[in-house]
């Protein structure tokens, strides 16, 4: 049975809301709320990619893995490549970058990208989900993932784009991307080696390097649809979803 890892990227200067990874829910740092979810998968070993040494120590201190990561990187596959060659393994086959801002992801959904990542054979995988509404299309905070077809719960297509803009004229299969990915572990060395493209640069999004460059990319369809949080707006507002008590 092929194995995978999952690695959490994390660093503490996000632009918009710095400190973000330790700000609290329920007493526990968001980061260590991912890494929760992440472990009920019971898909494999979880892992933290810190570029702080604040978040290594409080992974720690609340019983999770982290190791510690260069604050060099350009990205988070960049960060995770690096994370996975420090930690020695040598028998995994795939690598799950898993978001460290969004922990009221749906382990569910992870657990299916992983097997049909592995049913299929795929080179990347993610997840999208339905449109909600047709603000959603315009929204260019809101990245979207345009497919050969129509999207359901028993096949896992290919991407033909990913946009920030409405390209609903264009394309008829449409959905909300969220941003986790899974890749085999050489597709992953060979994906970070590559230069960033002009359209990677002009849209801001990393996976167009692998369109750019023939890599496919595969979308399974994720139930629900995790909150990120990028500024203080979304954190108190998960925070308050979260912490609700009935």
């Amino acid at each position: 049975m092929p194995k995978t890892i999952i690695l959490i990227p994390s660093r503490m200067s996000a632009s918009r809301l710095p400190g973000k990874p330790l700000l609290k829910i329920n007493n526990l740092p968001i980061i260590s709320h991912v890494f929760n979810k992440a472990k009920k998968t019971n898909i494999g070993r979880v892992v933290v990619c810190a570029e702080d040494n604040e978040i290594l120590k409080e992974v720690e201190r609340n019983g999770g893995e982290a190791v510690l990561t260069s604050n060099k990187h350009k990205s988070g596959s960049d960060r995770i490549l690096e994370g996975f060659k420090k930690l020695g393994i040598d028998n995994a086959d795939y690598i799950l970058n898993l978001q460290g801002d969004e922990p009221n992801i749906d382990e569910n959904d992870i657990k299916n990208l992983n097997n049909f990542m592995i049913n299929n054979n795929s080179d990347i995988g993610t997840l999208a989900t339905k449109i909600r509404n047709d603000a959603m299309l315009s929204n260019k905070n809101v990245v979207k993932v345009a497919l050969k077809e129509k999207l359901s719960s028993e096949n896992f297509p290919f991407a033909l784009n990913f946009t920030r803009q409405d390209l609903s004229n264009k394309y008829k299969n449409i959905y909300h991307h969220i941003g986790i990915y899974i890749y085999k572990v050489n597709i992953l060395e060979k994906f970070v080696n590559f230069d960033q493209t002009k359209n990677e640069v002009e849209y801001r999004l990393e996976q167009l390097r692998a369109l750019d460059n023939g890599i496919k990319i595969n979308v399974a369809l994720a139930k629900s649809s995790p909150i990120g949080i990028d500024t203080k707006e979304d954190y108190l507002a998960l925070k308050k979803i979260m912490e609700y008590k009935l």
